[in-house]
């Protein structure tokens, strides 16, 4: 499901401001797509890595990304600071479905939303592994809905 445009910063519990950088502009003079995408995952990946979600190098499990979005509402562009806003749909037993939405300063519409749905395995063998009762602790702050 598609999240709205009209979705407003206060719909989201983490934020992350994310620098655009001249290298990220493409010939046409704006953001290009893929960067809203690295935008999206940076901002995922910083709150799961505060918050114990996952360690780098010693997590039993790790999230495998299965599927992912973007809607693109506004062009971001060079020198901009992003407000990178995220927030959690859905915790099942082994998946997360995370919502990002990446606004421009002082616009309260969203320049972008999208999702990121990662699945859960075990870091060895890349086999579905359930959540623990530590990762859904961490992951509950940015529980919507």
């Amino acid at each position: 499901m598609p999240q709205d445009k009209s979705t407003t910063r206060a719909d989201y519990r983490y934020a992350l401001p994310v620098a655009t950088r001249w290298s990220d502009c493409d010939a046409y003079g704006h953001v290009n797509n893929a960067i809203y995408y690295a935008m999206m995952d940076q901002v995922v990946t910083r709150y799961i890595l505060s918050v114990g979600v996952i360690a780098m190098e010693t997590s039993r499990s790790i999230g495998l990304c299965v599927s992912s979005a973007c809607e693109f509402h506004q062009s971001l562009e060079f020198p901009e600071i992003v407000d990178a806003r995220l927030r959690i749909a859905r915790i099942g037993d082994k998946s997360v479905r995370y919502e990002i939405a990446l606004f421009k300063d002082s616009i309260e519409e969203p320049a972008a939303t999208g999702h990121f749905v990662h699945v859960y395995v075990d870091r060895h063998t890349r086999e579905p592994v359930s959540l623990t009762a530590e990762q859904r602790e961490a992951l509950n702050p940015l529980l919507v809905g």
